[in-house]
């Protein structure tokens, strides 16, 4: 290397440095303080007060933890085991748990803006207003994702509360064992309405996620074929009940239904909940063949294999994990659909959401809330799975490393 090229290479090297300790990191600190103090007090209806302390409670850690204690471990675990010992001190083992998740966030915080670390990310080259951005839009995708999911992290330990409340009691905020209790999951069990819903569902949902894998793989299969003329009004035609609100396709089966006499009947229910379920199958096995090399089919048949030996040795194995994932989408659809099966459906096919939707309706039930965690962690589990044959089928067309 040359020595113009050395100095070339030093001049790109920028220290990003570190930003001003009282003029930036404590103040920004302190509102991050502010923000958990106001949260906090406005549980006892002491805002203004929680927001005050929470400023100089943010503003003093920023200071400290910049200042004094270089280890970013030691320094985030002791202000972690300083804020659930007051946390404690307040409010017992819920204000502990509380604290601890303060202390986490507001020492991760005071590093990652003290020390620079908000600018990762970033080209060195960026101005002021191009970083403000990218954390802007950070912040904000973070935003989003925590409004998504934070009422299933509310219904989850509500569904063990042992009151009949859809609130949180004063003896579950102090994490009290006499208020949590399983009496929720129990009357689930036993109660022969949720039981006769439960197995509804589990009699509908396999046989319409049978059909729609059935008849989307098919189609898709088909659709995928260049010479088939207007490929693009029919995949517009079959992903419609995506698209189309599901009460204006629930109100149109109502009616069509009604005149072929299956308005009421188990075979309507299933036929109704497989036509909500092609669309995924479809898109999913569409994206799967995308990558398929149709070369291997060319050869198979040049070798003499009929299409039905073609498409089950050959074709099906490489386009399978888009076929399982489109079945447990369609799975799901159906298991969790409440709207048609309300329109087409009669009380001999009852379903699951069906259930939940009179406990809502007619009668305040807090069993709605154990059926609820039940199928949060069911489509956790299927949407985990999903994820690993999405995996497994990009490794297998080579889109990504073994």
């Amino acid at each position: 290397m040359t020595d113009a090229t050395a100095n070339t290479a030093d001049e790109l090297i920028i220290d990003k440095g570190r930003p001003s300790l009282l003029g930036f990191t404590v103040p920004l600190t302190a509102a991050m303080g502010g923000l958990f103090g106001f949260l906090t007090g406005n549980t006892v209806d002491q805002g203004l007060i929680g927001f005050v302390l929470g400023l100089i409670y943010g503003g003093a850690a920023g200071f400290i933890l910049m200042s004094f204690v270089a280890n970013r471990t030691a320094g985030r675990w002791a202000l972690i085991i300083l804020t659930a010992a007051l946390g404690f001190y307040l409010g017992k083992w819920g204000g502990a748990a509380g604290g601890a998740i303060v202390g986490a966030v507001v020492s991760w915080w005071a590093y990652w803006i003290g020390r620079g670390d908000y600018r990762d990310g970033v080209p060195t080259y960026a101005t002021p207003g191009q970083t403000l951005w990218h954390v802007t839009y950070l912040f904000i995708c973070g935003f989003v994702f925590f409004f998504l999911i934070a009422p299933i992290l509310t219904i989850i330990p509500l569904s063990f509360n042992s009151e009949n409340f859809f609130t949180f009691t004063p003896e579950m905020l102090g994490l009290s064992p006499e208020g949590y209790s399983l009496k929720h999951y129990e009357d689930f069990f036993t109660n022969s309405n949720w039981q006769s819903a439960m197995w509804n569902s589990l009699k509908i949902a396999p046989m319409a996620t049978l059909l729609a894998v059935g008849f989307g793989t098919l189609a898709a299969i088909g659709l995928s074929q260049p010479h088939v003329p207007f490929r693009r009004a029919i995949m517009a035609v079959l992903i419609s009940p995506m698209i189309v609100p599901l009460i204006i396709s629930a109100a149109g089966m109502y009616f069509f239904y009604s005149r072929v006499n299956l308005q009421g009947t188990y075979l309507g229910v299933v036929l109704a909940h497989a036509a909500l379920g092609i669309p995924f199958v479809i898109i999913t096995v569409t994206a799967t063949l995308v990558g398929f090399d149709r070369s291997l089919t060319r050869a198979a048949a040049n070798l003499g294999a009929d299409p039905v030996t073609t498409f089950l040795r050959i074709q099906m194995p490489l386009i399978l994990p888009g076929v399982i994932s489109g079945g447990l989408f369609a799975f799901i659809t159906s298991f969790d659909e409440v709207v048609v099966v309300l329109f087409v459906g009669s009380a001999q096919q009852k379903t699951l959401p069906w259930q939940m939707f009179i406990g809502l309706r007619e009668q305040i039930s807090p069993t709605i809330l154990a059926v609820a965690t039940i199928l949060v962690t069911l489509s956790i589990a299927l949407l985990a799975t999903i994820e690993i044959l999405r995996r497994r089928s990009e490794r297998m067309r080579g889109l990504s490393p073994q």
